[in-house]
């Protein structure tokens, strides 16, 4: 782990629609990146990969109910995409409102002929910040879309199974499909995590070894960082709940087997986020009673010393006030004062008693145990 962890980072803008708009409206933002639409079709015995430029013939690709498709949309940057969306496939706008307004929670809706449900994506990029982007499904009866505003995603080990034909991706229909890909998201969690978990025991070694102030700035991004996941797990866990009490035909009771499987891999993923947080809140109070523990040791060594030296100063103290025994001028012998001022050796000896105070204060404070 890096000394010191960069915490400093740009918050993402969502797109945010003009106050008072009419309910459906479609907001593209100006910085919406340009569409990547690619096509899969597959069924049991093939698979296809299409790159689209636009989607106004896509209706008459996806009309062979011998196969699936999931149709990949990444950008945003045209409002046509959308209203196509909504002529040819009746999608509601108020759901493509959804899409386009990035900022989401997780959650399903059901309609007449599809079924809505957004995700969020979670993944560290390359300076240690978590990105959290949205996924939004559209299910239909051999179709998934899914749309997302960024081109970078987790989906790859989707697309790897999907070309290969392993598993139960080219057998159980669209519905397993957005089950693969909701689980895969789910899944990352648990690899940012673990992630997480091991910088958390490197910096409790840390803490153990020397502790620094970057302790506890690098602890309290990684609470943080927390503090979104637990925001994305606890919704998501609740649409993959709606989903299994779903009476929508579109999700078939052999896929609800599977989404019970990710409603317990979120549920464990709840538990580990509310686990690592106390770990987090145990280190930053660990550093803060160390270095209040150190700051202990500091002031008990200058009460050492100070106590030492308060004899000390008062002998040299009093010895300074050079009370003369005889007037200098007269010759007269004062009443009362300082006798040892004139005393041969006078500095020796009193410098020989001073010596002895302090060592017998130091025999003390050490049979205190003080100095331990």
């Amino acid at each position: 782990m890096d000394k010191k962890i960069k915490s400093k980072k740009k918050k993402k803008n969502y797109a945010l629609a003009k106050a008072g708009a009419s309910p459906g409206s479609i907001y593209i933002d100006e910085n919406a990146l340009q569409p990547k639409i690619k096509l899969h079709i597959y069924n049991t015995d093939s698979y296809e990969l299409k790159s689209l430029d636009n989607i106004s013939n896509l209706l008459e690709r996806v009309s062979n109910h011998h196969f699936n498709y999931w149709v990949e949309i990444k950008g945003f940057r045209s409002a046509q995409l959308f209203e196509i969306l909504n002529r040819d496939f009746q999608i509601n706008r108020l759901v493509l409102e959804d899409i386009t307004q990035t900022y989401q929670r997780p959650k399903m809706d059901e309609y007449d002929n599809y079924v809505f449900a957004v995700s969020r994506m979670l993944f560290m990029d390359s300076d240690n910040h978590l990105e959290n982007t949205q996924l939004s499904f559209i299910l239909m009866e051999n179709i998934v879309f899914t749309f997302q505003d960024t081109y970078q995603d987790c989906l790859q080990p989707v697309r790897t199974r999907l070309k290969g034909g392993k598993g139960n991706i080219r057998l159980l229909g669209s519905s397993y499909m957005m089950y693969a890909l909701m689980d895969i998201i789910v899944d990352t969690y648990f690899d940012i995590l673990s992630k997480w978990s091991e910088d958390l025991d490197l910096i409790e070694d840390r803490l153990l070894d020397k502790p620094e102030k970057s302790i506890m700035f690098d602890t309290q991004l990684i609470k943080r960082n927390l503090i979104n996941i637990r925001r994305v797990a606890w919704p998501e866990r609740d649409k993959l709940n709606d989903m299994l009490r779903s009476d929508s035909l579109l999700i078939t009771e052999q896929t609800k087997l599977y989404i019970r499987d990710a409603y317990d891999h979120c549920i464990q993923i709840i538990d580990l986020v509310e686990s690592l947080k106390e770990i987090s809140a145990s280190n930053i109070d660990m550093y803060l009673s160390i270095m209040s523990n150190r700051m202990n040791e500091i002031m008990k060594v200058l009460t050492i010393i100070s106590s030492i030296f308060i004899p000390l100063t008062f002998i040299a103290g009093i010895y300074g006030m050079n009370f003369a025994k005889q007037d200098p001028i007269t010759g007269k012998l004062m009443p009362d004062n300082m006798p040892e001022l004139y005393q041969a050796h006078g500095y020796l000896y009193t410098m020989i008693i001073m010596f002895i105070i302090a060592l017998v204060q130091m025999v003390y404070f050490w049979r205190k145990g003080w100095f331990k």
